[in-house]
């Protein structure tokens, strides 16, 4: 079998690869939402892959990983490295869990993710609401996670939050020393979100990028009483290109509450000083980011050597990118606690995948389902209204 074509189709907001063959199987892959500007970096790996056996994956990833990096460029990467365990799969005629040693577990645990309800306001009463309707939501999550602090509109909202200045545009960090005001405002919402979930759904908490390391030592020794589920970036993260393991590390020590990071991180040698020198509880490697699914599965065996959990990161992934993690998941070893689950965004996303579970998500888990491949397929006659002029060959 060889590769014939890579091509990338920006559907709704998400970049998606299909890998075509000569023997009449395709794969696909899926970039995170609102990164359209990768649609060209994607192609330009085309002619490094075609002509190569897309069932040797590892061989073909070793001719295009070193054109990746941190998010956002590793995206382009890891969509094409799903697209081929999508074929592999479909050419063994088993579900990509099989090739990655088989799974230990039939369903696997997901927390919110995409899932979110608008807050009313800002107060703590307003954080515990919040809660209580997540709570609700039908997907029956054991796990909720939110936004503090720097990952959250906390800033913006609360008067003389933290020394500085907030920040505008997408790229842009805001950070800084919080206030005895803002420390103090953050610790009574987390309390009141907590006092919402009871102990019946465990809390995980998005902090930054941005914090300061008095400030991160404080809050997570403020809330230890409180058994968070972690702190998650409170340092680095999101659009971070580097890792910082020593001042992780320094937190980490000096709390019980579990400290969290890795999204941002693009292969597994960006991990190892995180790992090795235990600078955190929780790794939340994203399969869109990494480098693809084997690579967090590697990253996930070699963190469970260390004492670290694996929390996998996958908001904005899309149902393709469910698929996958569905599929990885089931193979990770006991440190695995749960992936965030992404959604179909627009909701028309529901009418062009086939192969999901309806509903998917039942009690805070998804089945792990049997199908040849990721399991799922686009519907090319119902996509083909959403796809951009200059794409119209995409399903061809």
């Amino acid at each position: 079998m060889k590769i014939t074509d890579l091509k990338c189709a920006v559907l709704g907001s998400h970049p998606v690869v299909r890998i075509t063959t000569d023997e009449g199987i395709s794969g696909l892959g899926q970039v995170a939402g609102r990164k359209h500007y990768l649609k060209p970096h994607i192609l330009f790996y085309k002619d490094f892959i075609v002509g190569e056996d897309p069932t040797d994956v590892e061989r073909v990833m070793m001719r295009i990983r070193k054109g990746g990096s941190f998010k956002p460029w590793g995206s382009a990467v890891s969509a094409i490295e799903m697209a081929l365990w999508d074929i592999a799969g479909k050419a063994a005629g088993l579900p990509v869990y099989k090739l990655l040693g088989g799974k230990i577990r039939d369903k696997v645990r997901v927390y919110n993710g995409a899932v979110r309800f608008p807050m009313d306001g800002n107060s703590p009463e307003a954080h515990a609401a919040n809660m209580k309707k997540m709570k609700a939501s039908p997907e029956g999550f054991t796990i909720i996670k939110q936004g503090i602090a720097f990952h959250s509109g906390m800033p913006n909202e609360v008067p003389d939050y933290f020394y500085g200045e907030v920040q505008t545009g997408r790229f842009a960090r805001t950070g800084g020393a919080l206030t005895e005001r803002g420390l103090k405002y953050t610790i009574d919402c987390v309390q009141a979100m907590k006092e919402g979930l009871g102990d019946e759904v465990g809390l995980a908490l998005d902090c930054g990028p941005g914090m300061t390391v008095p400030d991160a030592i404080r809050l997570a020794q403020a809330v230890e009483p409180l058994n968070v589920m972690w702190l998650e970036d409170t340092i680095t993260g999101d659009y971070v290109p580097y890792v910082l393991a020593e001042i992780y590390r320094e937190v980490t020590r000096s709390t019980s509450t579990p400290i969290h990071t890795g999204e941002q991180i693009y292969l597994r040698q960006n991990f190892r000083d995180l790992i090795e020198k235990r600078a955190v509880d929780i790794i939340g490697p994203d399969p869109g980011d990494i480098g693809g699914i084997a690579e967090l599965k590697w990253v996930a065996e070699y963190a469970d050597l260390h004492g670290i959990l694996m929390a996998p990161h996958g908001i904005f992934i899309g149902l393709i990118g469910l698929a996958a993690l569905v599929q990885v998941s089931a193979t990770l070893p006991q440190n695995y606690i749960a992936f965030e689950c992404p959604i179909g965004d627009p909701k028309w996303w529901y009418d062009i995948v086939e192969g999901l579970p309806d509903p998917i998500v039942e009690d805070g888990f998804i089945t792990v389902w049997d199908t040849p491949g990721m399991g799922v397929e686009l519907n090319g006659e119902a996509a083909r209204q959403y796809l951009p002029e200059g794409d119209e060959d995409f399903f061809d």
